[in-house]
């Protein structure tokens, strides 16, 4: 069966219930299942294959077919080019710091971070490999100005920054980071591509830690990483396929169930918002939406 692409055209509702989720072509069943195979059927002469390559099922530690349903749906959900789903949300972020970080290179990253950041980068990265790094307060934008430097490859924030739900501007950010020569990440697991879509103001990278809003039932583990897909291969390659930090497709298939459309639309329930006010405020903006769930905007004044 051909399959069925649900591209921006169709509303987040839309791409977060069907994308990824196509007919199975074997069974007719209207859900993807589980392939809890480790590995896939082979040609008879296999000589002519790259043992490293992610782009057929060859072994489950170079991708799966339930991490590329998943992967399907989270890259259109975050407006993002491709996407690679990694074992956990730290694997994510690790996988995005290897790849694209070398010796000599120097990365400025927010002061109001999940703490393996603060590990990977300021700790590790840095005895172990050389990787020069600088903490600062991304929400002064002047601040990460004058903390770029000539060999800066990457800008790294947080935001909404969990626990203190600092906001930093994702789109400044992306300008100042990118006349600079260098990438923006951000890691949008706070806010959910429900709320807050990266890739959409300019960041090269969404990171989300799936374990948490995204799954939305406790019960399974991942991460992923969202951008350009000539980057993406990279990170495939080294981070995937080389360190072997592979999503399970049991965990793959459980977050695949996710609904984060109705969870999301129950906790705006909750504090009293109505869907009309949601997508006033979406449409207003993604700052402006934030800025109303960090309590510094009354909804009354706009309505």
């Amino acid at each position: 069966m051909a399959k069925r692409n649900f591209g921006d055209e169709f509303g987040f509702q839309t791409r977060a219930v069907h994308t990824g989720n196509d007919v199975d072509s074997e069974t007719g069943a209207i859900k993807r299942p589980i392939t809890m195979a480790n590995s896939y059927e082979l040609p008879y002469d296999p000589s002519d294959l790259n043992w490293s390559s992610a782009g057929k099922n060859l072994y489950t530690r170079n991708g799966g077919s339930n991490q590329q349903y998943l992967q399907e749906k989270l890259a259109s959900l975050e407006g993002g080019e491709d996407c690679v789903v990694l074992a956990s949300g730290v694997a994510a972020l690790s996988g995005l710091f290897f790849a694209l970080l070398k010796s000599g290179d120097h990365v400025v990253f927010s002061s109001v971070t999940y703490i393996a950041v603060y590990r990977l980068l300021n700790e590790l990265l840095k005895d172990k490999f050389g990787v020069e790094t600088t903490i600062v307060d991304t929400t002064d934008i002047e601040k990460v100005k004058a903390a770029i430097r000539p060999n800066t490859k990457l800008i790294h924030i947080e935001t909404p920054g969990n626990p203190t739900l600092s906001i930093s501007d994702i789109e400044k950010l992306a300008e100042l980071a990118h006349a600079n020569g260098a990438l923006l990440s951000v890691d949008n697991t706070f806010a959910s591509p429900f709320n807050q879509r990266p890739i959409e103001l300019g960041a090269d990278f969404t990171v989300e830690s799936l374990t948490k809003y995204i799954n939305g039932h406790g019960d399974a583990m991942g991460g992923a990483i969202i951008g350009k897909k000539e980057y993406l291969d990279i990170i495939r390659a080294q981070s995937q396929i080389n360190l072997g930090a592979t999503i399970s497709p049991f965990n793959a298939w459980l977050l695949l169930l996710f609904h984060l459309h109705d969870l999301a639309d129950d906790h705006f329930a909750d504090a009293g918002i109505q869907r009309d006010e949601l997508f006033y405020l979406e449409a207003a903006g993604e700052q402006l939406l934030l800025q109303f769930l960090c309590g510094n905007i009354d909804i009354n004044e706009f309505f």
